[in-house]
């Protein structure tokens, strides 16, 4: 192994590139994979496998993306110490990504200070200094030792998915650790996840030379992680292609201005009202009011291990339980109202999942049904038409963002969700690619392959490249254990044909 090294760290002397520059950026668009042999200590192998850059070369990839955990590489648990010997299975990666012709992209998916993993790392790296200067420390010795190997073959992903935050404070930090890596290597190209887990762009970061940005695909939530265990409130059964003009269901608290305002239904004939609940930042008070006039206020408050919430877990770094109720909100309006207006009055947010109106004389029904985009305030004004055919929303749109650009449902549901953040960020000239995206393996096969093909397409639209998590396992196309796909032998593994062939079209 040592000698591996050594021939490894010598070849980085001799391999400099003619095309590198602070200005760099790919010339062809990235289509490829993760691949998680060190994505978390506990319990991935601590190394990769020559088989898979051989298989997307031979499919006609040329990307791949390394999610790892800081902790395979440091001493003794001690985050500080980096023990040289420990990242020969990333040199053999990038070794062997020079081999097959695949782009290898270094990514701390667990950094010192900030994971969206389980557990939560002991200190903050947005709030806690020291947190920032080992994961400094640690992104300036990949440089070191990357050095002189060109952008062609090996690119730096910082960390994976920073959480909703303010701009201006999730810049602060990346800018730091490109600093670290730029005193050591000026050149090197730098992905830099964006904001909200990937689904919005860091407009601080615009403009910096050598430095790109990654979204995410895995909206909605129901396709993408349907029953998974690791997800909190992953049972709401999946459907495809959703309608691209549903409103928001986050209620937002007072602190969250200018983003908490009312959700407004007018002409609301008498009925039981039914309200159910996706999530819930607690404890929040919720209010129904009827032309005015409170007709219900109820304070909710998550608990973990109580059997009237599901999926509670408390969150360390905010100091709150998110679950999902068991029960209903339900509450009578005994007269029709010209508005009925739901708020939170008090507390973080709430994200309401239906709301569900049954006619007291003949039992019929209308649902209204919310998306789950968040960052955007209600929409005001949402008329109730007639029970005949169901309740539905008319919802202005006074920025003509979301007029219809697309004949197709499902595209024109992921552009108005997650594209045009990315569309304006590009037309000021960032350049950005798709970190992540895929199903879990519980999702109806045919609904993960018309939703696929939405996104790829999009994505072509654009020339934006992407990644799929992963190659191997229970989103991608070798042994995912889908019970309802097709699967052929092919060396040993199960491959998913269909996909395969879907993304090798895009």
């Amino acid at each position: 192994m040592k000698t591996l090294i050594l021939l490894f760290t010598t070849a980085l002397t001799l391999s400099v590139s003619a095309g590198d520059g602070a200005n760099w950026r790919p010339k062809e668009r990235w289509r490829g994979f993760n691949l998680p042999g060190m994505f978390f200590k506990a319990y991935s192998p601590g190394h990769f496998d020559e088989f898979d850059f051989q298989v997307m070369r031979e499919w006609g990839f040329n990307f791949a993306r390394l999610p790892m955990d800081y902790r395979f590489w440091i001493q003794d648990g001690d985050w500080e110490k980096i023990d040289e010997a420990k990242l020969a299975p990333i040199d053999q990666a990038v070794a062997w990504g020079k081999q097959y012709g695949i782009h290898t992209q270094i990514s701390f998916h667990r950094a010192p200070g900030y994971t969206v993993a389980r557990p939560a790392e002991a200190k903050s790296l947005f709030k806690d200094p020291d947190a920032l200067r080992v994961c400094c420390q640690h992104w300036a010795y990949f440089a070191r030792r990357y050095k002189g190997i060109p952008n062609e073959e090996v690119s730096f992903n910082l960390f994976n998915e920073p959480p909703e935050m303010k701009d201006e404070e999730y810049g602060k930090v990346a800018k730091t650790l490109i600093e670290a890596i730029r005193r050591e290597d000026p050149t090197r190209f730098i992905i830099a996840d964006g904001i909200s887990y990937g689904t919005r762009p860091a407009h601080s970061l615009l403009g910096i030379p050598g430095v790109g940005q990654a979204s995410r695909g895995y909206a909605p939530m129901p396709i993408s992680h349907y029953r998974a265990s690791w997800i909190g409130n992953s049972n709401i059964p999946p459907a495809w292609p959703l309608n691209p003009f549903l409103p928001t269901g986050f209620c937002y608290g007072p602190a969250k201005s200018p983003w908490n305002t009312p959700l407004v239904l007018k002409n609301v004939p008498a009925s039981e009202v039914h309200v159910k609940f996706q999530r819930i930042s607690g404890p929040v008070t919720f209010l129904a009011s009827k032309d005015g006039k409170t007709v219900r206020e109820t304070e909710f408050i998550p608990q973990t291990n109580s059997p009237a919430w599901t999926n509670a877990v408390y969150y360390p770094d905010w100091k709150i339980v998110q679950g999902t109720p068991c029960d209903e909100l339900t509450f009578q309006l005994k007269e029709n109202a010209k508005e009925l207006a739901f708020s939170v009055t008090k507390g973080d947010w709430m994200n309401l999942q239906s709301i569900r109106f049954v006619s007291p004389s003949d039992r019929r029904e209308a649902v209204l049904q919310f998306d789950t985009a968040w960052g955007k305030p209600m929409h005001h004004e949402q008329v109730f038409t007639a029970w005949e055919g169901g309740a539905s929303f008319q919802v202005p749109d006074p920025s003509g963002k979301f007029q219809p650009k697309y004949e197709d449902k499902g595209m024109q549901y992921l552009y108005n969700k997650i594209l045009f953040r990315w569309d304006e960020f590009a037309a000021q000239g960032g350049f950005y690619m798709v970190g992540e995206f895929g199903a879990y393996k519980y999702t109806p096969h045919a609904m993960v392959l018309d939703w696929l093909e939405d996104y790829l397409r999009l994505w072509k639209e654009r020339g934006a490249g992407w990644a799929m998590w992963n190659l191997r396992g229970e989103f991608g196309i070798l042994d995912s254990h889908r019970a309802d796909a097709q699967y052929e032998s092919f060396r040993g593994h199960q491959l998913d044909r269909k996909m395969l062939d879907l993304l090798r079209k895009y």
